[in-house]
């Protein structure tokens, strides 16, 4: 085992970070707090981080980095 901690969500495996993750959704959306997606609101957070990918590999083309992506 290496030195990192077993403690906390991170450390658990997928599965079980699903089972909670999928928990806590459902009782927010059963207390009425989980926020839900207009299609407009996706629209624009898709259009965000496709210009946030495209600034990042034309700074790395400039710079003469390699591709993260092969």
């Amino acid at each position: 085992m290496s030195n990192t901690s077993r403690r906390g969500f991170a450390s658990m495996d997928a599965r079980k970070q699903k089972e909670i993750a999928s928990k806590g959704g459902r009782a927010a959306h059963m207390k009425g707090t989980a926020h839900e997606f207009t299609s407009a609101e996706a629209r624009r957070a898709g259009r965000k981080g496709g210009e946030a990918r495209g600034r990042a590999n034309r700074e790395r083309d400039v710079e003469g980095k390699p591709s993260l992506m092969t």
